[in-house]
């Protein structure tokens, strides 16, 4: 079956950086776009990035473009979010998600505060 496992979480100073990973099994990896999307407390999930199959194509949020680069590894089923410069506001839940079939993870808490 589909799994998608986040790792990477944890609590950062502002200004800092962190690197998340989202490790899928259970489908052919490099045939499907993937995404990540945030849900702060008490807001709406959002889309923050996305990829495509090949990783040849990627989009981001406005509110993250400049800051954050999604990239895969389609030999080690990974993909990855590699975020900089980041801020109080980027204080929420991550999480990996394959579109087709609306496949979630259970993602991983990302805190920026000093």
């Amino acid at each position: 079956q589909v799994q998608l496992v986040e790792s990477g979480g944890g609590l950062v100073q502002p200004g800092g950086s962190l690197r998340l990973s989202c490790a899928a099994s259970g489908f052919t990896f490099s045939s499907y776009a993937l995404r990540w999307y945030r849900q702060a407390p008490g807001k709406e999930r959002e889309l923050v990035a996305a990829i495509s199959g090949a990783g040849g194509s990627t989009s981001y949020a406005g509110s993250v473009k400049g800051r954050v680069t999604i990239s895969r590894d389609n030999a080690k089923n990974t993909v990855d979010l590699q975020m900089n410069s980041l801020k109080p506001e980027d204080t929420a839940v991550y999480y990996c998600n394959r579109r087709t079939g609306d496949y979630w993870g259970k993602g991983t808490l990302v805190t920026v505060s000093s």
